[in-house]
């Protein structure tokens, strides 16, 4: 299978956010993942890395406008 696990890196940590996700969508307001069996979750996030031997995302936290 092509699924992978998405993390955040938050102070120097790798964060588990999701896992077996098969769709990774930009939207204006960060990246839209979504599972294998249809859970969505929106990140403000950017992409640090792939690394696709792993099956691996890694993301860093953008900055909050608020």
């Amino acid at each position: 299978m092509c699924e992978t696990k998405v993390f955040i890196e938050k102070n120097g940590k790798k964060e588990e956010i999701l896992e077996n996700v098969i769709n990774i969508q930009s939207e204006e307001d960060g990246l839209l993942l979504k599972d294998l069996f249809g859970e969505q979750k929106l990140v403000k996030a950017n992409i640090k890395y792939i690394d696709f031997m792993k099956h691996e995302m890694v993301l860093t936290e953008t900055e909050n406008d608020e």
